[in-house]
């Protein structure tokens, strides 16, 4: 009968906690074989099914991992780019999207606007009833946001009491339209308190796109559109647009 050898698993290197190789040690007894390479070949041919085994599994295994391992950085990547409270993207993962429509809009020269919204008495609400019910004021406005997006658009907290809107494919007309939708619902709420909101619009569009947007120039235009709703007294909208669409 043919002896059969073991296969112990010494263990799996690690490097920055993904294994990277798999150690097994099995026995050699070919005295008379004149060369490593031919006592390997011999082996293997001599054990085909084990080996097989071995291949497998190893790549089964490290393919398992490697699975893992990428889930876990792409849930990595986007907790980084979320707003813990809200559940919308944060500010970095906003001015990430931002930018990947521009390099967009520059290549299908197609409309896209950008809103700003500030609440206008978020700051009383918390002095009053407490922070809590300031958050829960937040997650009012950010599940309106969420209701009235399409599949391409992209709702962020900006920071504090600020969320930003950005829809491609859309001329200023439909985005002030949106902007409207969107102030009507952050006052129509359940809430034991008043809440309003104010919103600047910015848009850019392709029928006088005569030089290149950058998100600094488009952001810079919805702020200063937002800064005009505040000026006339909040619960308003007002549009700014870079390249009126």
């Amino acid at each position: 009968m043919r002896r059969r050898y073991a296969y112990p698993l010494i263990g799996a290197v690690l490097s920055v906690g993904a294994p990277i190789g798999l150690l097994v040690l099995r026995g050699l007894h070919h005295p008379t074989t004149s060369s490593w390479f031919e006592l390997v070949a011999r082996e293997v041919a001599g054990d085909p099914v084990d080996y097989a085994y071995v291949g497998i599994s190893t790549a089964v295994a490290f393919a398992l991992f490697g699975f893992l391992i990428g889930r876990q950085a792409d849930l990595l990547v986007e907790l980084s780019e979320s707003d813990a409270l809200t559940g919308l993207r944060n500010a970095r993962g906003f001015a990430h999207r931002l930018d990947e429509e521009i390099i967009r809009f520059d290549r299908y020269q197609r409309p896209l606007a950008l809103l700003f919204l500030d609440l206008d008495g978020l700051k009383r609400i918390n002095d009053r009833f407490g922070h809590r019910a300031g958050d829960r004021a937040l997650r009012h406005v950010a599940n309106v946001i969420r209701a009235e997006l399409r599949r391409t658009d992209t709702g962020a907290r900006w920071g504090g009491d600020e969320f930003a809107i950005l829809t491609p494919n859309t001329s200023a007309m439909a985005a002030i339209a949106l902007a409207e939708r969107v102030r009507s619902l952050v006052a129509r709420q359940d809430l034991p308190w008043q809440l309003t909101a104010s919103i600047g619009v910015a848009a850019v569009d392709v029928a006088s796109s005569d030089e290149r947007t950058d998100s600094a120039t488009l952001r810079r235009a919805a702020d200063a559109a937002l800064y005009e709703a505040k000026r006339q007294g909040g619960n308003r909208v007002a549009v700014q647009p870079s390249r009126a669409a």
